[in-house]
């Protein structure tokens, strides 16, 4: 190509701003158009296939490298996770990316002092039986192995700056589809991650300082596998095993 044909180049036009975010509560039904352009079927069928395929390499992963990640890329994540749809509309998700190697600490000496007392016998041996293909314990190395962890929190209401509350609804449905989507997209740009849940959780609040209208809903450590990484040898259902076509 010429250095010509080069300049004939039309430039970039700047993004126009992101409109902010303010509450909606009670406000009157205002649609606008949508008018996605249609996906021809041929394109459509390979996306799928591709995507099922990369989708079904997706894995849990306990044992992370200490390399550092691209901070980007994990904030590209939770922003496609943020887009999740969710009960009226209300977000009810805060996500709290923790880089700072004490803090990660703290977290994990309060995780494993309350996952010892589960496997000490709180969980009870039905749920110990249903765990030990895992080959789960109570040493959780991954809250400090990996270089970041994404801790998720459900609002229960919306709180106001002059302490105004309102209720949200369908919370847990909400949340869990937003870390669904944001374990995908995670892996999608070529990260591995882990749901972890202690429980109780309330320690999350206090280490981070969280408000009170929030609580933990899980913790994902997000890095690269590490290089001895090994992972349970599970099969996953067959589509046959978990579809039902009426």
């Amino acid at each position: 190509m010429s250095s010509s044909s080069q300049a004939r180049t039309a430039p970039t036009s700047p993004a126009a701003p992101a409109k902010p975010w303010t509450p909606t509560h009670g406000e009157p039904y205002r649609p606008v158009p949508y008018r996605p352009e249609r996906m021809p079927a041929a394109e459509s069928l390979a996306r799928a296939a591709e995507l099922r395929e990369r989708m079904d390499r997706r894995r849990t992963v306990r044992q992370f490298a200490a390399d550092p990640v691209p901070e980007q890329v994990v904030r590209d994540a939770i922003a496609c996770a943020a887009t999740a749809p969710s009960g009226a509309h209300q977000q009810p998700w805060t996500f709290v990316l923790v880089k700072d190697p004490e803090v990660r600490r703290r977290i994990r000496a309060a995780a494993e002092a309350e996952e010892r007392r589960s496997y000490e016998g709180r969980l009870g041996e039905e749920w110990l039986a249903a765990l030990r293909p895992l080959g789960t314990d109570e040493v959780k190395p991954h809250l400090t192995d990996a270089p970041q962890l994404i801790v998720v929190f459900q609002q229960r209401h919306w709180l106001g700056p002059d302490g105004t509350k309102r209720k949200h609804y369908y919370v847990d449905e909400s949340v869990g589809i937003a870390v669904g989507m944001l374990l995908s997209a995670l892996h999608l740009s070529g990260l591995a991650a882990l749901v972890h849940t202690p429980s109780p959780m309330r320690f999350l609040q206090e280490v981070l300082g969280r408000p009170a209208n929030e609580k933990a809903f899980a913790v994902i450590p997000v890095g690269y596998p590490a290089r001895d990484c090994q992972v349970p040898d599970l099969v996953r259902k067959s589509l046959d095993q978990v579809l039902v076509e009426v």
